[in-house]
């Protein structure tokens, strides 16, 4: 067994006595060795010591992923369990090699009790996809440990994402205006929910500015279907958006549960006749129940004749859009103000990785720049360089270019539409077999890798296929360690089973086994009718 950190510490102490009589020089000084405590902090960055634990993590990753399928999708837990089997203190002392019993822990505690994401067999929730290269990028970004907030903080970080929010951009057929090249620009942020909250605020301050008076910001309103993520709502109460003043326009089954122009023209009309000032409405592109698209050009459209800011958050199917066939998604994204999508979701980038485009990124700076310190100043104050802590309401950020980067340069633009495109087909023979079964029924059109679907109402009574489909997704779900995960929609009233495809490691057979484990939790369910 290598040695531990706690002997490999001592083992360089000792070579430090033979040569200074059993101390350390300090500054022209020697000073006595503390008993029982290390007088070098070198280990904890050492070279051989990473290598000996990162080649264990490594190895416990690959293990992971090679035995993923032996793992129930959704673990059977209840809440306390990992607490009771932990200690309540930290350790003051590390016990010999800490680090390869925390790994077995986080085998034999900790990964039992997991929902596993990467899974084949999780189709709950849009993905969050995984690749080797995605991953490996994070830890080389974990290891170079930068903090990019201003060009001059790490010029080659900056210029780096500079450089990658193009790639992007171009990669998903975004219309040029959003790119640097063009005039515009994009950031890479966490999540979508900072990039709405970042447009929110740029649109309000912008608006605030043009009525010449910031106390009118109880009189903004801001807009949305009733199927936007609730991201948007908390963003505009962050943002001083009175509740009241947060429009969610109704959808139905008829528009595919998109939002309706001529409701938010009415909604907007009505508003403006009231006094109020419209703000901002926030287009969805793939909605979370049922990967509705809005229809970005006929939105902005409306927008347009109240000076409106339009942002459209393509969060899961952005990144569909580094397909042709589906550009069409954002039909008029050339009228919008700013556009955001998850590269973690379906674009092997690894967790977390939105990327935010906006038109005008001089908004974004007026909005959350700051005035910094003479430290936070870049070097060259004569020369036009992007401080990305202007773009975002974080000053500490992480080094996400560099990972994503990776990602685009291994795998390349072709390499990602293959990956998308698979997932797509498995969704469409996922609904082809609903179809094809007289007892189901597709609730709305596939759209990308989402199929939503239930078993159809008896004798039309909407109530009882509800409960009957709650019941359906209880059985699937908890059919065994072999079962797929899958999670529901409540839309209009209709409870609906949705299974997303689009893990990694998800293939043809595990779809196909999903539908025919639902077949036959169906027929076990009906039989008792």
């Amino acid at each position: 067994m290598a040695p531990t950190t706690q002997c490999m510490y001592m083992k360089k102490n000792k070579n430090n006595a033979g040569k200074n009589g059993g101390g350390v020089e300090k500054g022209g000084t020697t000073m006595p060795e503390e008993q029982g405590t290390t007088t070098t902090t070198q280990l904890l960055l050492d070279a051989d010591e990473f290598r000996r634990q990162g080649h264990q993590v490594v190895n416990f990753i690959a293990d992971y992923y090679a035995r993923m399928d032996q793992y129930p999708v959704h673990p059977s837990v209840t809440p306390g369990f990992l607490r009771r089997k932990l200690p309540q203190d930290a350790p003051s002392r590390p016990k010999p090699d800490a680090f390869a019993a925390a790994l077995r822990d986080v085998r034999d505690l900790i990964l039992p009790g997991m929902t596993h994401w990467q899974s084949p067999r999780h189709f709950a929730h849009f993905p969050a996809s995984s690749s080797v290269v995605g991953a490996l990028g994070e830890a080389l970004t974990a290891g170079i440990n930068v903090v990019p907030f201003t060009w001059a903080a790490s010029p080659a970080a900056t210029e780096l994402e500079m450089v990658v929010v193009d790639w992007l951009g171009k990669a998903l057929h975004l219309p040029e205006s959003f790119l640097f090249s063009g005039g515009g620009g994009g950031t890479l942020l966490g999540t979508s929910c900072e990039a709405i909250l970042c447009t929110l605020v740029a649109a309000r301050d912008r608006k605030l500015a043009e009525l010449g008076d910031s106390k009118r910001i109880g009189d903004l309103v801001v807009y949305c279907s009733d199927q936007t993520h609730f991201a948007f709502s908390k963003a505009a109460r962050i943002a001083g958006i009175p509740r009241e003043n947060i429009r969610e326009i109704a959808t139905c089954r008829d528009e595919m549960f998109a939002l309706s122009p001529a409701k938010l023209r009415d909604a907007m009309q009505a508003d403006a006749d009231a006094g109020l000032v419209p703000l901002f409405v926030c287009a969805t592109v793939g909605t979370t129940q049922t990967a509705a698209v809005d229809p970005v050009r006929d939105l902005c459209a409306v927008a347009a004749a109240h000076s409106v800011w339009v942002h459209v958050d393509a969060a899961y199917a952005g990144s569909a859009l580094v397909c042709p066939e589906f550009a069409h998604a954002i039909d008029g994204a050339e009228a919008v103000d700013s556009f955001s999508m998850n590269a973690h979701k379906w674009l092997l980038a690894n967790n977390d990785c939105c990327a935010l485009w906006v038109k005008k990124p001089s908004l974004l700076v007026a909005a959350l720049g700051t005035e910094p310190e003479y430290i936070l100043k870049a070097a060259e104050e004569d020369h036009d360089v992007v401080d990305y802590k202007d773009w975002s309401v974080a000053l500490t950020r992480r080094f996400r270019a560099l990972k994503l980067w990776l990602v685009l340069r291994c795998y390349g633009v072709d390499g990602l539409r293959d990956h998308v495109r698979a997932h797509v087909r498995m969704a469409a023979i996922f609904e082809d077999m609903v179809n094809l079964d007289p007892r189901f029924e597709v609730v709305v059109a596939r759209q990308f890798a989402l199929v939503c679907f239930r078993l159809r109402p008896p004798a039309d009574d909407e109530k009882k296929a509800n409960d009957l489909n709650r019941r359906l997704l209880q059985l699937v779900n908890a059919a065994g360690s072999a079962a797929p995960y899958m999670s529901a929609a409540n839309v209009a009233g209709i409870y609906m089973l949705r299974c997303a495809v689009g893990s990694t490691l998800t293939e043809e057979r595990h779809v196909r086994d999903a539908w025919k484990l639902v077949q036959e939790q169906a027929a076990s369910l009906l039989s008792q009718y």
